[in-house]
């Protein structure tokens, strides 16, 4: 395992110091928006401008790597970040931040395209199963300590935005000092979204219903802990009990992914998710370890739905079409994620703060009684056609698919076909 992961030792440190940063800041946004007595809609707004920011990194990043490389476009991402982290420690005012947080979005998305791309051209066949585990690992571990770590000043301040600025400037060194040669250009292919939708109906809808759910989730799950009566310890305790969650969700959602129907298994978890949510908002009525208990049990069934989506529409798409699919889905998923948040503030509007779980459970909801539909003139794919599961971390807010050096090799068969969209060569390592 040493040999395995030596060669990209500094790639991986800068993620681990990245993704804390960005775990932390997460967290932080809605807290001190909360503190600014932000409205639900401008605290909503905060999260969907971050998802259309992501989305756009998406789409325009891999121009900025073709343009500069690697470790130019790292460099540069992450010292916006910085500035940008800073920036909303000294002016707390709604329309500054949604700007701010557009820039962020972007910047992250395509710090996730270049590491992403880099952790792929490094391992082989024999080797990528390991480095995405250990990167999956490190993503976890991070992110759940970033968010912890809101705890450690007042989020009224400028502390915790310096540590996120420090956090994400250091991050650099590593990949800047770093003597191992940058990856080859990513390569861009098309994406059709009424394509995807005519090739898993399911899959589309599924993805749709997780970037609605978990968008909302990321943006307004602290003001939903705060309003409902606990401090920040609590919401940092919350946030990481969702993320272990669904960590621990990935694998059993995979075993029965590989051994059943998919569609049966989406319309499964998205029952359970949205019968957790109700829990979800009845716990924070009751009691601290009650909704920590519902919000992992939620995060365990709603988070893997990205990754049974994932492998669903791969198993109905031909192996020329999984780069496209995949890119399909992330931006799905990210259109979902730019309206859900705003959605749901009209729901905390209405029912207090236990309607984002409300409408978490409602938009699960509409996922199977769709599915269930579909599933009765979808015809099911043979078992021995599935494509193995790969684990998904969309739920995670801090994680791009992956692009996978190995099938670039599609778009060169693609190249005189006209494009509708580019968006990066996305593999489904982890969601």
């Amino acid at each position: 395992m040493r040999h395995t992961l030596a060669p990209i030792a500094a790639l991986l440190l800068a993620v681990a110091l990245l993704l804390m940063g960005n775990g932390l800041l997460g967290t932080l946004i809605p807290v001190r928006a909360q503190i600014e007595t932000f409205s639900t809609l401008s605290i909503g707004l905060l999260g969907s401008t971050y998802f259309l920011g992501f989305a756009a990194g998406c789409i325009y990043g891999p121009y900025l790597v073709h343009r500069v490389g690697h470790i130019r476009t790292f460099t540069a991402m992450a010292s916006i970040v910085s500035a940008v982290s800073l920036g909303q420690g000294l002016v707390a005012v709604p329309l500054p931040w949604s700007a701010m947080r557009l820039i962020t979005g972007f910047c992250f998305a395509v710090l996730y395209i270049v590491i992403e791309s880099w952790l792929n051209e490094r391992s082989t066949n024999e080797t990528r199963g390991r480095v995405l585990s250990a990167y999956l690992f490190i993503n976890l571990t991070v992110v759940t300590l970033g968010q912890l770590m809101v705890t450690l000043s007042d989020p009224g301040g400028l502390t915790l935005f310096a540590l996120v600025s420090i956090l994400v400037s250091v991050a650099v060194v590593p990949v800047a000092l770093s003597g191992a040669a940058a990856p080859q250009p990513i390569a861009t292919v098309r994406v059709r979204i009424s394509k995807l939708f005519h090739t898993s109906p399911i899959a589309f809808t599924g993805c749709l219903g997780v970037g609605l759910a978990n968008g909302a989730f990321w943006t307004l799950a602290p003001v939903f802990v705060q309003r409902s009566g606990f401090g920040v310890t609590a919401v940092a305790l919350f946030m990481s009990a969702t993320v272990l969650g669904g960590a621990a969700g990935q694998w059993p959602a995979g075993r029965l992914s590989d051994k059943m129907n998919r569609g049966v298994l989406i319309v499964i978890m998205a029952g359970l998710s949205a019968a957790l949510g109700i829990a979800v908002m009845l716990s924070g009525k009751v009691s601290l370890n009650w909704l920590l208990a519902a919000a992992a049990a939620w995060g365990a069934f709603s988070f893997p739905l990205y990754a049974v989506t994932v492998a669903q529409a791969n198993d109905r798409a031909r192996p020329t079409e999984f780069v496209e699919t995949s890119g399909g889905l992330l931006l799905t998923y990210g259109a979902g994620a730019v309206v859900g948040p705003v959605v749901a503030t009209g729901f905390m509007s209405i029912l207090q703060p236990g309607g984002l779980y409300a409408y978490t459970a409602l938009v699960h909801f509409l996922v199977l009684a769709f599915a269930y539909r579909q599933l009765k003139s979808e015809p099911p794919v043979p078992e021995e056609e599935h494509i193995p599961f790969t684990e998904a971390l969309q739920a995670a807010q801090t994680v791009s698919p992956t692009f996978d050096a190995e099938i670039q090799e599609t778009h060169v068969q693609e190249q005189d076909e006209a494009p509708d969209v580019d968006t990066p060569a996305a593999g489904t390592h982890s969601g």
